[in-house]
């Protein structure tokens, strides 16, 4: 078994061994939502994967602050340095104030998150609240050299960076290729070069959101607020910085450079990044029309959903492969998953109730138990592999439905069931969050009190020689994925 925990760092391309700078204190933070619109999948995605390192950390005993931001101010449409405020669009267009906006998505995105069994972070920070230290950032830029002002607003010298410093090493470009492509587009706009970026903006006239600055009236540029924040809160080195792959470049690379040129070191040890969501092979976008929203899967209200989903199908949908690699969504997928899920979540209620003659402690169930601790740890610490970690999981369910429906044979003593209900519900429930008061456990209840009673109505069925109904209860089981077995002792039932 590897002990250690070790994860792909983007920055170096390869596993490392995860070692915190302070132990057992662990630093991470995590790029959060623009809140102008409602959560989509790929919200959930870097939300869920995070949670997953979150919960992961606190399990092998590291304490951890999670640090995750709200950009409610900063950052406009199509991720350029000119344009309307995505925010601000959303208030003129809804004849809102921005705030008013900012709050309504927040409160969404906090109901879908909790929906979804995630953690909220130790602190949500918003980009509106730090507008000082954003100006003081980008005061020690100046002072050091690194940004200028041009015509009230102030940009970082990416070219004057590269002098001395490396950049493009997160997202492995060159800054020579960069220059050559960017010339192509050099106008007459108050930038140096097309490679610039706003840390502080001079608002225009009509610009809703606008705070006073020793350059200009104006608001702060999208990329310091993070640089700000997380150094703010977690020191001017720390542990983890998160976050979509798509914020890869220019957001993360950007961070580093204004981390770097301000307080003179490295921001982060190791960065992590999830892969995208893809929907029939395509990538999701509100411009192909196949975005669908969080509360659309939960109500099966979208015309390319053929059902609702539970928002911990959902979630189980997207642990299923490694954060890392790309997904595919699709409802055949997403059925399976659901199926898988209820499969799990009832091998975890029968294994806490389960009562059998149980066995004297043997050295095969013991090792049968050593193996899948082993196998648990192991996939987890394999850069949080839960696809791994899942299918260790449903091993372990079979096993559990085996005592339970009298086809295992290796029937061990209640002490050691008591461990592989204890492991299981460590890595189900607390690792991989699938399971909880509100959502798990009370769904499993309703979930075996609804098959008594239709093995009820089936016996009954069987008894007054009725007999196409009990073939029809039986088939439609079958067809959702329940198989009923037919014992001496009665009837019983499995998710297959």
């Amino acid at each position: 078994m590897s002990s250690k925990l070790h994860v792909y760092n983007t920055i170096t391309r390869k596993k490392e061994e995860f070692v915190p700078a302070n132990p057992p204190f662990v630093g991470m933070y995590v790029c959060g939502p623009t809140v102008y619109g409602d959560a989509h999948l790929g919200h959930a995605r870097s939300a869920i994967t995070f949670d997953i390192v979150f919960r992961y950390l606190k399990h092998l005993g590291f304490k951890v602050r999670y640090v995750r931001n709200i950009t409610d101010v900063g950052h406009l449409e199509n991720d350029a340095d000119h344009g309307e405020d995505k925010i601000a669009k959303k208030a003129r267009l809804e004849q809102l104030e921005p705030m008013e906006v900012v709050q309504y998505y927040k409160d969404r995105y906090h109901k879908d998150m909790d929906a979804l069994n995630n953690n909220r972070p130790s602190i949500e920070p918003q980009a509106s609240g730090h507008i000082i230290e954003q100006i003081a950032m980008t005061e020690n830029l100046l002072a050091n050299g690194f940004a200028y002002v041009s015509n009230g607003s102030v940009y970082f010298d990416v070219e004057k960076y590269s002098a001395s410093h490396h950049y493009g090493k997160l997202s492995g470009r060159k800054i020579e290729d960069l220059q050559s492509n960017s010339r192509d587009l050099e106008g007459q706009g108050e930038k140096r070069s097309q490679l610039d970026f706003a840390l502080w903006k001079k608002a225009s006239p009509e610009h809703i959101m606008r705070w006073p600055s020793p350059w200009s009236d104006g608001f702060p540029g999208w990329h310091i607020e993070c640089s700000v924040m997380s150094s703010k809160y977690l020191g001017n080195s720390f542990d983890i910085h998160g976050g979509g792959l798509d914020l890869l470049f220019p957001h993360h690379e950007c961070e580093i450079a204004q981390s770097v040129g301000a307080n003179g070191v490295e921001p982060v040890r190791y960065w992590l990044h999830n892969n995208m969501i893809t929907l029939n092979g395509q990538k999701m976008a509100k411009s192909l029309g196949n975005t669908i929203m969080l509360h659309e899967f939960f109500s099966g209200n979208n015309t390319l959903l053929e059902q609702a989903y539970d928002p911990l199908t959902i979630r189980f949908f997207i642990l299923q492969a490694h954060y890392r690699s790309t997904l595919d969504f699709s409802n055949e997928a997403l059925i399976a998953a659901q199926k898988g899920y209820s499969k799990l979540k009832t091998a975890i209620a029968v294994a806490k109730e389960l009562s059998l003659n149980w066995n004297s402690d043997s050295l095969e169930v013991a090792n049968k138990i050593a193996a899948w601790s082993d196998e648990l740890a192991d996939a987890m610490n394999d850069d949080m592999n839960t696809a791994l970690t899942i299918a260790t999981l449903f091993e372990m369910s079979s096993y559990i439905n085996g005592l339970k429906n009298g086809q295992e044979k290796l029937i061990p003593s209640k002490s050691e069931f008591e461990q592989i209900t204890q492991l299981f519900v460590a890595y189900f429930e607390e690792v991989l969050g699938l399971g909880s008061e509100a959502n798990g456990n009370q769904s499993a209840e309703i979930l075996n009190d609804v098959m008594d009673v239709l093995l009820e109505l089936r016996s009954s069925a069987k008894q007054n020689k009725d007999y196409s109904t009990a073939d029809a209860i039986r088939d439609k089981l079958k067809a959702i994925g329940v198989t009923i077995m037919d014992g001496k002792d009665g009837a019983d039932w499995q998710v297959d």
